[in-house]
């Protein structure tokens, strides 16, 4: 599966957002704006309706992402800067094409997962559930991949409270558990929450199958980056390319001609001299 993902990647890769949580987050910014003005705005045209979708809605399929993860300014404002400290770090690790992957995934499960509850309640009951989702347990997940990661990174939650990224996990665990009991309580006013965790676990699944066997390098190689930076920069090699650029990745073929802020490293790992750059130096399979 991850040659599969590396082939993907070399042919669409070039289409990947760059800093795409900075989109989500302006996303959520938009949506409190409107919930402001108006909170049945949201509800009434954005927000994620199967039916509505089924009847020529599709924008819905995207729009439903703008729900804030607060209604109260504050706590949103710190969510949001949770959310974005968490998926800068994360697309930094995982490289832009993958984070794209694990996040667009996850919104396409949300859908899916809404439409075919509907279908399915619609054949049994005659009136389709309209469970309706939003991307709050698919930003909660990201601390899984993190903490998969870097299970003995130390996090402050809240800025105060020292916690390692492993007992984060279980803390996110029991969060997402919570939610999926809730939906066998009595009128099953929770099965919205519970929908939306589990496919959000599914989504962070699905994403480790297809990713297996990377390595995005140990929490102390991230540590050491700004070493690593300033290595790569002295070192050049001494020959060119027919574009006259002298790096090269050996996954998507980007030089420091396309971009000139990327960064490339060669891999001790691989046999022979395969140099690659930031979003597949920890990505790439290894060539034996």
């Amino acid at each position: 599966m991850n040659r599969l993902i590396d082939k993907l990647e070399r042919k669409i890769g070039r289409y990947a957002i760059p800093n795409l949580m900075n989109y989500l987050i302006g996303l959520y910014v938009i949506g409190y704006a409107v919930f402001l003005i108006n909170p049945l705005f949201y509800s009434q045209y954005l927000s994620l309706d199967p039916a509505a979708i089924l009847h020529g809605q599709i924008w819905r399929i995207i729009t439903f992402v703008a729900i804030p993860p607060s209604a109260n300014l504050i706590m949103c404002a710190l969510l949001l800067y949770v959310y974005y400290l968490l998926g800068k770090q994360l697309e930094a690790i995982l490289g832009t094409f993958r984070f794209n992957l694990f996040i667009f995934q996850g919104i396409l499960l949300h859908v899916l997962g809404s439409l075919i509850v509907y279908g399915i309640t619609s054949v049994f009951t005659g009136g389709g559930w309209r469970i309706g989702m939003d991307t709050e347990y698919l930003i909660l997940s990201m601390f899984f991949l993190f903490a998969f990661m870097f299970q003995d990174a130390q996090f402050m939650l809240y800025f105060a409270i020292p916690i390692k990224g492993k007992w984060l996990a279980w803390i996110d665990a029991a969060y997402f558990a919570y939610a999926i009991v809730q939906f066998f309580l009595p009128g099953h006013g929770y099965a919205g929450m519970a929908l939306a965790a589990l496919v959000s676990l599914l989504n962070v699944w699905l994403f480790f199958l297809e990713t297996r066997g990377t390595n995005p390098g140990s929490y102390q190689e991230r540590k050491r980056k700004k070493e690593y930076q300033q290595k790569v920069h002295r070192a050049r090699p001494l020959h060119y390319y027919e574009n006259g650029a002298r790096h090269k990745c050996a996954v998507c073929g980007r030089t420091e001609l396309d971009n000139p802020n990327l960064e490339f490293r060669y891999c001790s790992k691989c046999n022979g001299n395969y140099e690659y750059c930031q979003d597949h130096l920890f990505t790439h399979t290894h060539v034996k």
